[in-house]
């Protein structure tokens, strides 16, 4: 299994709604895409202060590389970046094999 994790800050501009949105774009990707065994959506709540300013995660699991490779290109991927990205002010993305 592959886990990708995704940490991220929203521009100033983006709104409780378009969170909520690209929440749930990223909930629904298992049931769109092969292979993606499950994703989880997070806030940081970390008492130490040590999130430089990210607030948020995604934790993807993909059921191995094959998954993986098929989620990159997939069209309901570019979709979800089509609305997710303009909202970022910066993202960190980490893939390890469990």
């Amino acid at each position: 299994m592959i886990r990708h994790i995704l940490l991220f800050k929203f521009k100033a501009h983006a709104s409780k709604a378009d969170i909520k949105t690209a929440q749930q774009d990223f909930l629904t990707i298992p049931s769109k895409i092969e292979g993606v065994v499950e994703v989880e959506w997070g806030t940081n709540n970390s008492p130490e202060g040590l999130n430089k300013d990210y607030e948020y995660s995604v934790v993807m699991t993909f059921a191995n590389e094959a998954a993986r490779q098929r989620y990159l290109p997939h069209p309901d991927h570019d979709l979800l970046k089509q609305h997710f990205v303009p909202l970022l002010e910066d993202i960190i993305v980490f893939d390890y094999s469990v």
